[in-house]
């Protein structure tokens, strides 16, 4: 999947997964109730830094802080864009 964004330096675009809808025991979540997401995937990798390239790569699905990023939205679609290192892991 290919968006109109190019991030700088060691900048990332990070495709929110989903909230969970339901618990595990089946209750339906209201959507005032809903956690954000920690986790999502990557869909554009910047250059990275003169000293430091870029780790991750596009599609990788990634955990990151649940403040983490700026959210933007491009066609309608929303998506945060931060930091790499702002990442926790790959998952």
């Amino acid at each position: 999947m290919a968006i109109k964004i190019n991030p700088l330096a060691d900048r990332v675009v990070i495709e929110p997964a989903a909230a969970e809808e339901k618990t595990a025991g089946g209750i339906i979540i209201p959507d005032t109730a809903k956690e954000k997401p920690q986790r999502g995937t990557v869909v554009a990798v910047g250059p990275g830094k003169k000293d430091e390239p870029t780790t991750v790569k596009v599609g990788d699905a990634v955990l990151y802080g649940k403040y983490s990023g700026t959210e933007i939205s491009v066609e309608g679609k929303d998506y945060l864009i931060m930091r790499e290192s702002d990442l926790y892991a790959i998952v």
